[in-house]
């Protein structure tokens, strides 16, 4: 771990020295004077006093420096059938010319544009024009529920909003004029314009005085060039769910979010300039933010864009096919991604259509990685998976086993090490350090490393009671777990998932990594649910592989006696559940909150990401069949 330690050691000890020499890669119109303003509030900021243009960073140096022919951006659209590639130098021109239908169209520094977009390569156009004349984006997943839309329109109040007349689902088009419509007339904001993008599929109407047509401003706007941005002006807007039913605006800024981004797909992916690297994600979450449109872009790859699906587009071996096309160096995906495609094909038949030798390494975040789909993946695919652990307020990883410093051991269920820049801390609920082994919550000493959010749009409040003021001096992650004696950190869940079981403090992802573990599970989740004797007791919902008949009282006596076998019977687990499929957001998060409010009896907030909301009945009744209250919605 000696290259690890050592780099660590010095973002850590010298933050200055280290961020400021990782700023080399960035092309500055104007250098910063201080790298690190640790007394700037409501948190620290990075290279003060510089300026500097994300969208030239990402697109225009490369032409500059001799490389248009190179492919930027391949778009793959398994839905259409359409793949179509676009060089660095189509990108400028592209993007140049639609920066100047923005600033046409009164945009300018600072106001906001938001985009209402599917997977198409204008949305990647439009992302970066806004960048490149200083104005600031805020995506928003296309086909949100238009209440959902209206709140973000509200608090970001953009100049325009940026939409598309339809989002394409396996088996299904989804119009986004209603959901807009009914979205603008919720809100209190109305926005100047609204540039409509048709798509073939589901054109819509345009809204005389209100809708103007996307190809036809592009054709008639002169290019426009880059504008200089001071280092610490707001990049992004990005929509993270809120406790309160109020959506976080994670604000990011320019310079910090562009160094932090370029060195680490770098040195935490292992990438170099010309290699391609595919984010099996969408833009409308912090991941296609980060490792989809910028991070690719900024070191000079070939970023993939895919419209489609790991299953059902047209079956469990669409990802390979990807891959196998693109020549894809790096694969980035969510773990719930590959246990759909483990489900659907356990025994990795599909893998072997492909030839995927052009693979180095695959990449799972956003969920908990069970080992058991972390072993299936090793096999299937014999290249090094990688876990690793960050949010969307960081924009990149926290924990990583950086592949482009020094590989490290593998630990399954761990994300491997804090990355260089981040001081990882357990503590108790009274704020005390916890030993190695023992389960807290997981905070991050301040100041946060360049590219993570200084603020809360417009929230600054908000953003110190959400992060800052629980434990002083830190960030609080609202991520439970422990790190062991080398040093390596475990995420078990989310600090509202552990529960308390006749006062023994218990992670439910320590019991789903346990059923996870059955052969003829594809995938589960663990929710505490409300006991008069206990305070809480724990059940358990699994997914069948595909093609498993089994007695499902059977099973359920088996996924109970693994759990009380390895946990021992202080985990109180006595229930468990065969479910067809469990609730989860678009991104593949599952929503264990909701279900233990369904099993509570208590009132939830529909949540607006969820991927299909017919699930819900469902879990009410497979609960309702255990003897609990149902749904409380």
């Amino acid at each position: 771990m000696t290259r690890w330690v050592d780099a660590w050691r010095r973002a850590n000890e010298d933050p200055e020295g280290f961020w400021g020499e990782a700023a080399d890669g960035i092309h500055w119109e104007r250098p910063f004077t201080r790298v690190l303003d640790r007394d700037a509030t409501p948190s620290a900021c990075w290279f003060v006093g510089g300026a500097l243009n994300t969208c030239y960073n990402a697109v225009d140096r490369h032409v500059d420096a001799g490389h248009g022919d190179r492919v930027a951006l391949v778009y793959d659209s398994a839905m259409r059938g359409v793949v179509e590639r676009l060089s660095y130098a189509d990108l400028r021109d592209e993007t140049a010319r639609f920066a100047g239908a923005l600033t046409a169209l009164g945009v300018g520094p600072g106001d906001r544009v938001l985009l209402y977009m599917p997977m198409v390569p204008q949305a990647v156009v439009a992302m970066l024009a806004c960048a490149r004349i200083g104005a600031v984006h805020s995506v928003v997943f296309g086909g949100f529920a238009a209440r959902e839309l209206a709140t973000r329109i509200d608090d970001a109040q953009p100049k325009l909003v940026l939409w598309a007349s339809c989002g394409l689902e396996p088996g299904r088009v989804v119009d986004y004029k209603p959901l807009l419509d009914e979205a603008l007339a919720l809100a209190n904001h109305a926005p100047v314009n609204c540039v409509l993008l048709q798509r073939e599929e589901a054109p819509a109407t345009p809204v005389p005085g209100r809708d103007v047509d996307w190809m036809e401003v592009s054709r008639a706007a002169e290019p426009a060039d880059c504008v200089p941005c001071e280092a610490t002006d707001p990049l992004y807007i990005l929509y993270t769910s809120g406790t309160t039913g109020k959506p976080k605006g994670v604000v990011r800024d320019h310079g910090g979010h562009a160094v932090a981004l370029h060195w680490s797909l770098r040195n935490v992916y292992g990438m170099q300039p010309g290699d391609v690297f595919w984010a099996a994600s969408d833009i409308g979450w912090v991941v296609g933010h980060s490792y989809i449109v910028y991070a690719p872009l900024l070191l000079g790859c070939t970023t993939i864009l895919y419209e489609g699906k790991p299953v059902g587009t047209p079956d469990a071996g669409a990802f390979w096919r990807v891959v196998a096309e693109h020549g894809v160096h790096a694969l980035f995906a969510a773990p719930t991604a590959f246990r759909a495609i483990k489900r659907e094909d356990p025994g990795a038949e599909r893998v072997r259509d492909h030839d995927l030798h052009a693979l180095r390494t695959l990449f799972l975040a956003g969920e908990r990685a069970d080992p058991d789909t972390i072993a299936w993946a090793e096999r299937a695919l014999d290249v090094p998976v990688i876990d690793h652990w960050w949010q969307t307020e960081t924009g990149w990883p926290i924990a990583a086993n950086c592949m482009g410093i020094e590989p490290l051991p593998v630990k399954h269920g761990s994300p491997t090490v804090p990355v260089p820049g981040y001081k990882l801390a357990v503590l108790d609920d009274a704020g005390t350090l916890l030993p190695a082994g023992e389960t807290g919550n997981i905070v991050l000493e301040l100041p946060l490393p360049p590219g993570c959010l200084p603020t809360l749009w417009n929230d600054e409040a908000g953003f110190r009671s959400a992060y800052l003021d629980a434990y002083p001096g830190y960030y609080q992650t609202a991520d439970a777990g422990y790190v062991d004696e080398d040093g390596y950190v475990f995420i078990m869940s989310r600090t509202d998932d552990i529960i308390n079981v006749a006062g023994h403090r218990l992670s439910t992802g320590a019991m789903e990594e346990i059923l996870a573990g059955h052969p003829d599970v594809a995938e589960c989740a663990v929710i505490g649910v409300k006991d008069a004797l206990k305070g809480q007791v724990p059940v358990g919902f699994a997914v069948l592989n595909a093609g498993v008949e089994r007695d499902d009282a059977t099973l359920c006596a088996e996924l109970v006696a693994r759990v009380r076998s390895e946990l021992g019977p202080v985990a109180a687990f006595k229930q468990a559940c065969v479910v067809a499929r469990l609730p989860k957001t678009r991104s593949g998060k599952v929503l264990r909150g909701i279900m233990r409010r369904i099993a509570d009896g208590e009132e939830y907030r529909f949540p607006a990401t969820i991927e299909d909301p017919e699930v819900l009945p469902e879990i009410a009744g497979a609960l309702g069949a255990l003897g609990y209250p149902g749904d409380g919605s």
